[in-house]
């Protein structure tokens, strides 16, 4: 059997993408309760300089400071905990690095073996994140499919459950606490969302945007390396297509293509998709670090790349804008580097 249709099964059996897609924020309560005392409620922080350079408040909810430094633990708990209470054995999952780690921590939390399979150029501070929280480590696959082919390989062999990033519900609707929590946050300090900017990678923590603010009028705008666009060209071809993948600092967003559960998701939950370079990428890693005082990964760099790309637009009429930093894995060379780039671009003008 293959990975595709594996996932494809499971998921049908569970819920049905579409069915599962049109519940709308349904599961985002029940994620929330589920998930309560076991997660960090990051905060929320607003930067006066980065408010100046968009024309607009910008609500930056932390993600980075969440346990694992990323979103994906949220989804990765609710999934783990749920295959635990069923009498899972082990987990296995596919991963750039952050689900890995959350997956890793899922199951040391629920007393299960875990199994993580990572692309050989994974970053060495996401490979000892995962290797500290106790998971054993299969270096192998450079893309999704490639590694989902692993990961089939694996559940043959010892029989555990798989953990996916993107197309199991339960990762999902865990993902959407975020937003979830961004929304009553800003509403809580006097606030009122109009927009939220996530960065897509296999599309699940836009998918959980979409679920979370579902009826409550608030534009849900993806944010994607113009070196991967995967949700891009999906929109354009009406499905998920794997597209060429081109090097990119953001390692987090470089599945080639977008999960058919989070496509089915966003394909009318989101407003809109803008792609982003690698210097706006870079520059907005800087930003949030030199103004806002987050250390994050270039993955969640981009989606203030895209809020401010947004705002820089002359028709944009966003006032209150949130930004999904989904995570703070970043290796210190990389910001090393990139605050060294600035600097000198600076000292030349």
């Amino acid at each position: 059997m293959s990975a595709t249709t594996y996932h494809d099964t499971r998921l049908d059996a569970r819920f049905g993408a579409t069915r599962f897609a049109a519940r709308g924020r349904a599961d985002v309560l029940p994620a929330q309760r589920l998930l309560s005392g076991r997660i960090v409620r990051t905060p929320v922080v607003r930067s006066e300089e980065l408010d100046r350079r968009a024309g607009a408040r910008i609500w930056l909810k932390a993600e980075n400071l969440q346990r694992g430094g990323s979103f994906k633990l949220r989804g990765a708990l609710l999934a783990v905990s749920r295959l635990a209470g069923d009498g899972a054995s082990g987990v296995i999952a596919q991963s750039t690095g952050n689900h890995a780690i959350a997956v890793a921590l899922a199951a040391r939390d629920n007393a299960l073996p875990a199994v993580l399979v990572l692309p050989p150029d994974v970053s060495p501070g996401k490979l000892d994140a995962v290797r500290t929280a106790g998971g054993e480590v299969v270096l192998e696959g450079a893309n999704p499919a490639e590694r989902s082919a692993v990961v089939e390989r694996l559940r043959a062999e010892r029989g555990w459950a798989v953990v996916d990033p993107w197309e199991d519900p339960d990762v999902v609707a865990g993902q959407s606490t975020a937003s979830a929590e961004l929304i009553d946050q800003v509403w809580t300090a006097g606030g009122a969302l109009d927009t939220i900017v996530v960065p897509v990678g296999g599309g699940s923590v836009l998918a959980g945007a979409c679920l979370a603010s579902a009826g409550l009028g608030i534009d849900i705008v993806g944010a994607e390396p113009a070196a991967v666009p995967a949700l891009t060209e999906a929109l354009r071809a009406g499905r998920p297509v794997a597209v060429p993948v081109r090097p990119t600092i953001a390692d987090g967003l470089r599945p080639d293509i977008i999960g058919r559960l989070p496509f089915e998701i966003c394909r009318t939950g989101v407003s809109r998709v803008i792609t982003v370079d690698e210097a706006a990428i870079a520059d907005a890693l800087c930003l949030a670090l030199l103004h806002a005082r987050l250390l994050v990964e270039p993955a969640a760099a981009t989606s203030l790349a895209g809020a401010l790309a947004l705002l820089d637009e002359t028709d944009n009429e966003a006032r209150d804008v949130g930004v999904l930093l989904t995570g703070g894995n970043v290796d210190p060379a990389l910001v090393a580097r990139l605050l060294g780039e600035r600097d000198s671009r600076a000292g030349a003008a």
